[in-house]
């Protein structure tokens, strides 16, 4: 009997061996072999909510694992099944499971460029946003109103983020929401902002005066070598009490009223009072008309030492500068009555430097 008994209890570790040794093999073999040869691109999304065993499935029936079964107990025994983020990955045919498993750990999504050039304005943000099918463009254009977000991230009140989303590329998911894109927006500018305000020699001015300066200044110029120039000419002006007249203005004031930006002005839009006309009112207007990059933000700080109080465009992105009314008028006549001086000129000969219109007189 107790023969019997040993050679059973042999035969059963025998048997628990053999199968330890089995399942060891198994398991081996699963997380040390790559399901293909080929490294085929597969992009796969975790939706929230999405249950661990589901994934499995999805990457079984994808070909990027070769056991459902395996790879959640692989990811349970590895305290790890908790850890999986929502986001949509990119994988490949040819990765073991513990480098699928570490993707979708990290978090680390799909992301997609989205580039701001300076000098748009929140107007031209949202549009390009929704264009490019990263979201409503209503929905950002009520964020970059809303007080308590404004206040939250630039830590005073402004009735829009206007110049403080600053002009850069960045890089979005399908799950970056609007919030989060503006907020890294807005904290680009304020490093920005405090990199090259010790280098400010412009006194009395507060950081929202300067912002919607430099805005100015951005709009008005496709030659990045004249925005000290321009800058100096505003504030001669401004030191003058002289309107400042710059045509960008109007047309951020008629946005205001139709909710889009259009590069058109009418004698009539002149003369039309607006709170942005500067052909009408005085100084600056109420808030920034366009979002300007570094070198606008350090032009309208650091102007150039000039006498300079008025600027006509020569028609090809830059302009001629002067000192005085007289001066001014000739330019005008040299360049703007004189249809040779027009004649097959464009701003677009500065590609690459400024995608706004320059003015044409000042």
């Amino acid at each position: 009997m107790k023969k019997t008994v040993l050679v059973l209890v042999l035969s059963v570790v025998a048997l628990l061996t053999a199968l330890a040794a089995g399942v060891g093999y198994l398991a081996y073999d699963f997380t040390h072999t790559r399901p293909s040869n080929t490294a085929q691109d597969v992009v796969y999304e975790i939706e929230p909510g999405k249950a661990l065993n589901t994934i499995a499935k999805d990457l079984e029936s994808k070909g990027l694992v070769r056991n459902a079964s395996f790879f959640s107990l692989y990811a349970r025994l590895k305290k790890e099944s908790s850890k999986v983020k929502v986001g949509e990955y990119l994988l490949r045919t040819n990765m073991l499971p513990e480098e699928i498993l570490q993707v979708f750990v990290s978090g680390k999504s799909i992301a997609r460029a989205f580039t701001v050039s300076e000098g748009l304005s929140t107007y031209e943000i949202a549009d390009l946003y929704e264009k490019e099918r990263f979201g409503k463009a209503s929905e950002f254009m009520a964020l970059v109103h809303d007080p308590q977000f404004i206040q939250s991230l630039l830590g005073e009140k402004e009735e829009s983020l206007e110049g403080y989303l600053f002009p850069e590329t960045y890089m979005l998911t399908k799950y970056t929401d609007t919030k989060t894109l503006i907020s890294n927006m807005v904290k680009r500018f304020l490093y920005v902002y405090n990199e090259v305000s010790p280098q400010s020699e412009i006194q009395g001015m507060t950081r929202h005066q300067i912002v919607t300066l430099a805005s100015i200044i951005e709009k008005e110029t496709g030659a990045p070598e004249e925005r000290p120039l321009i800058a100096s000419i505003f504030h001669n002006r401004l030191n003058r009490k002289m309107k400042l007249q710059t045509d960008p203005t109007i047309i951020y004031g008629k946005a205001e009223k139709s909710g889009k930006i259009v590069i058109n002005i009418t004698k009539a839009d002149l003369l039309t009072p607006t709170r942005y006309n500067t052909y009408v009112i005085d100084g600056l207007p109420p808030t920034p008309i366009a979002n300007p990059g570094r070198e606008a933000l350090l032009a309208a700080m650091r102007p150039a030492h000039t006498n300079y109080l008025f600027f006509v465009s020569k028609n090809d992105g830059t302009h001629i500068f002067s000192e005085d009314y007289k001066a001014h008028q000739k330019a005008v006549r040299d360049f703007q009555l004189n249809a040779k001086a027009r004649e097959g000129h464009s701003w677009r000969e500065l590609k690459n430097r400024q995608q706004t219109l320059p003015t044409t007189q000042k």
